[in-house]
């Protein structure tokens, strides 16, 4: 196969993985479940757009949920996750004494289910996870009697349930989180399904015509939005995804049309880098505080482990780009064609994105 064919095949699957949506289409949910005496309360959120698999809430379809449409829906919720929440003890399956719905303060569905045990132990499982969209994942806290984190563990629909401790029997058990693994994978997974991440990297790599220049590029985003995600999580500085989704949008088109307008390397391409990825790091910052994860939780341990995936999923990402572009860079067809080419795909891609996170809905 010629040389440009080659490249012209790697570009059009690469700029067809940006689909129309979010770099965090996955569903991410929360659940803590905390042991009380003779009981455990469980706490689940979910955001609009996965309630809406389970109970239609969004009425009007405009993208948000009004407190009618909620308190509409109210006795549907709590009868959905009665039944996607199941708790089970000494192998009989426990009905909710109580069962409490409210939207937060970032319209997120919260509901409280309470349920009375005879007898300590026993374990939770979460059916509802089945009904959500392929690869929704859940953060689950289990938190003991004075509230201490016992487990944090990432979940999906395959999940096995969740076992709940005998308190009396054992006494507190040692604090096992078991998250490195689950957000390290989380990290790669949601680079690799980042199409906007992802899209506005390439942007990045198609003009660099150095190593160093590479590197600057590559260090620079780096070291912007592990900043960012960093602080956010920590909750120093937030910004509401309805304003850092279309400004990530809008740094694609950025990237795209300087690519067009300057002939060549743009200079200072770290810089403008390092502040876009600032933007970028809120994005994955999302990720974490969609999860619950915060100081209380235990932060460390995710924020680390789920950087050091996106840094991995990033690097893969560059080592197979790289070497391609590099090869073709002397090709007189790739530097006049293709890569205006490319740029007027990002920068068409990215206003589609902004179209769609500020007027379009999720």
């Amino acid at each position: 196969m010629k040389t440009n064919q080659t490249l012209t095949l790697i570009v059009t699957l690469f700029l067809a993985t940006a689909r129309s949506s979010y770099a965090h289409d996955v569903g991410l949910s929360t659940a803590v479940i905390q042991l009380k005496p003779g009981g455990v309360e469980l706490t689940v959120n979910f955001a609009p757009k996965d309630m809406d698999a389970l109970v239609t809430l969004d009425t009007d379809h405009d993208g948000h949920v009004t407190t009618n449409e909620f308190n509409a829906g109210r006795e549907l919720i709590s009868r959905a996750l009665s039944a996607g929440c199941i708790v089970s003890n000494d192998s009989r399956r426990i009905e909710p004494s109580s069962v409490r719905s409210a939207l937060d303060s970032e319209d997120n569905i919260e509901t409280l289910l309470v349920f009375s045990l005879s007898k300590a132990g026993g374990e939770i499982s979460f059916p509802a996870l089945r009904e959500l969209s392929a690869g929704h994942r859940m953060f689950v806290r289990l938190a003991g009697l004075t509230n201490e984190t016992l487990l944090g563990q990432v979940i999906a629909s395959d999940s096995q349930p969740i076992v709940l401790p005998d308190m009396a029997a054992t006494g507190p058990p040692h604090k096992t989180p078991h998250t490195f693994t689950g957000f390290l994978l989380l990290g790669i997974e949601h680079i690799g399904t980042g199409y906007d991440h992802l899209l506005f990297l390439f942007g990045l790599l198609l003009v660099t015509r150095s190593f160093k220049a590479t590197l600057a590029v590559i260090t620079s985003f780096t070291l912007a939005h592990s900043l960012t995600l960093a602080a956010a999580t920590l909750n120093l500085v937030t910004l509401r995804p309805a304003i850092t989704e279309p400004l990530i949008a809008l740094s694609i088109v950025y990237v795209g049309v300087e690519n067009l307008l300057r002939r060549g390397e743009p200079k200072h391409r770290w810089l403008l880098t390092f502040v876009f990825g600032l933007i970028h790091g809120f994005g994955f910052a999302s990720v974490l505080r969609d999860l619950g994860v915060t100081s209380e939780s235990g932060v460390a341990l995710p924020l680390f482990s789920f950087n050091l995936g996106v840094e991995l999923g990033q690097l893969v990402v560059a080592a197979v780009l790289l070497p391609v572009l590099w090869c073709l860079r002397d090709n007189v067809n790739f530097t006049r064609r293709l890569v205006p080419a490319c740029s007027i795909a990002i920068s068409a891609a990215g206003v589609f994105w902004f179209c769609q996170r500020v007027w379009w809905g999720s």
